[in-house]
């Protein structure tokens, strides 16, 4: 099978936000700064490591299907649907809710691909089912250390987050 123009299309617009979560998640590993520190440390190269393996997954999906993956950091730059992540040190407290976001922008990215993928070729909707279904758990459980019990979401994040995770 050969991929469609909108097929290709579709899997670049997964790619780029794929490699800017893996960068991004990067950029929050590195400039943490507060409670909670270690515990989300780790977090953070859990949700580099799936971004990463995402990525590929999706990079070597295209060349399947004789589509030809564009992650140059430009391109990346130029055409993620991820806020950019703000510059220097960040406390932990807010680095969960810029990643909590970020994470479900690219999973809105995927739903928004989702169905046209699916007509055209099921088995790579099967590959978005799978980053999906784990990339929002790992917004559920970074996202749970600004949570107290019985409080929703949207009481505890921004307002973008909680839009983000309704429209994901």
């Amino acid at each position: 099978m050969h991929a469609s123009d909108k097929l290709a299309a579709n899997l670049q617009a997964v790619l780029v936000d794929l490699i800017d979560l893996h960068v991004q998640g990067k950029q929050a590993h590195w400039n943490i700064l507060g409670t909670n520190f270690r515990d989300l440390h780790l977090q953070l190269d859990e949700i580099v490591d799936a971004a990463r393996e995402f990525a590929d997954d999706t990079a070597e999906r295209m060349r399947a299907l004789y589509a030809v993956p564009d992650g140059r950091s430009a391109t990346v730059a130029q055409s993620s649907h991820l806020d950019p992540f703000p510059e220097g040190e960040v406390s932990t407290h807010d680095a969960i809710d810029l990643v909590t976001l970020r994470l479900y922008q690219a999973t809105g990215t995927m739903r928004d691909v989702h169905d046209e993928v699916d007509d055209e070729d099921p088995t790579t909707a099967d590959l978005l089912h799978g980053f999906i279904e784990r990339l929002e758990q790992l917004a559920w459980m970074v996202s749970a250390e600004n949570r107290a019990p019985r409080t929703p979401l949207a009481a505890a994040t921004s307002p973008a987050t909680a839009e983000a995770s309704t429209a994901s």
